[in-house]
């Protein structure tokens, strides 16, 4: 896949599968706009990675959750390369995955429900309507959103957590739906958990484990298997699809 020549924005792309993201982009010819909270060090790091893989990138702070921010980091971002032709949803509220410390259902708030929300849809919902005057005056754009398996298999009930993905698929078939006709497509990925990345340093061992016993492929998703897919969907092998979810856990999810 080639990417010589576009700029892509990943948001969270500091670490994890962000940075996976952005420095799979940069490795085939990307300018890859990093998009990190506040750990500026990390970002920097990410940035030299894309650097060294042969792309072009640049750190750019903002909080998707903040419309004003966003906004500020698009105008900024199209100020210096004129154009965003992909942007990757990846950002996300700090999560840990742990089965055994889990909220249960009868002990969760609502308004942890609504904290992932924001941070799932509102973060997308800020970043799409920042870009989408862009994409329309283009006639072109990709979105690729970073969904979870769970919201087909929920093996353990993360309620909030799953909840607000499941709610992104369904911002993100949506948009696709309006937005098909003006040239833009919209579609998701779907991991199931990756190690290692911030959110499962809480997976405890045994449960890592059980879960490689039951996946057909016999191991968990680094992120790099994530970065793939996001490639193919932003790129024109998957020109003519949209509204799609990828499952990219090694076959727990089959459909």
């Amino acid at each position: 896949m080639n990417f010589d020549g576009k700029v892509v924005l990943v948001t969270g792309a500091s670490r994890g599968i962000g940075a996976a993201i952005a420095q799979a982009f940069a490795a085939e010819g990307a300018a890859v706009i990093v998009n990190y909270l506040s750990n500026e060090a990390a970002a920097s790091e990410v940035v030299a990675h894309c650097k060294a893989a042969g792309g072009d990138a640049w750190a750019v702070p903002a909080d998707v959750g903040s419309a004003p921010a966003v906004q500020a980091m698009v105008e900024q971002a199209l100020a210096e390369m004129g154009r965003i032709d992909v942007v990757v949803n990846n950002a996300l509220r700090p999560y840990a995955f742990d089965p055994q410390r889990r909220t249960l259902f009868s002990d969760l708030p609502w308004s942890d429900y609504q904290a992932q929300f924001d941070g799932a849809v509102g973060g997308a919902y800020n970043v799409c309507r920042a870009l989408l005057p862009h994409f329309k005056q283009r006639a072109q754009g990709c979105i690729v959103n970073l969904v979870s398996d769970l919201v087909e298999r929920p093996v353990i009930p993360y309620h909030d957590y799953t909840t607000a993905k499941s709610a992104l698929v369904g911002f993100s078939r949506n948009l696709a739906a309006e937005l098909g006709p003006l040239g833009i497509r919209v579609n998701c990925v779907a991991p199931g958990l990756v190690h290692p990345t911030q959110g499962s340093s809480a997976t405890r061992e045994e449960f890592r484990e059980s879960l490689i016993a039951a996946t057909p492929l016999r191991r968990i998703a680094r992120p790099q298997d994530v970065a793939g897919p996001v490639l193919f969907l932003a790129s024109d092998w998957s020109r003519f699809m949209t509204g799609q979810v990828l499952f990219v856990d090694g076959g727990l999810v089959m459909k």
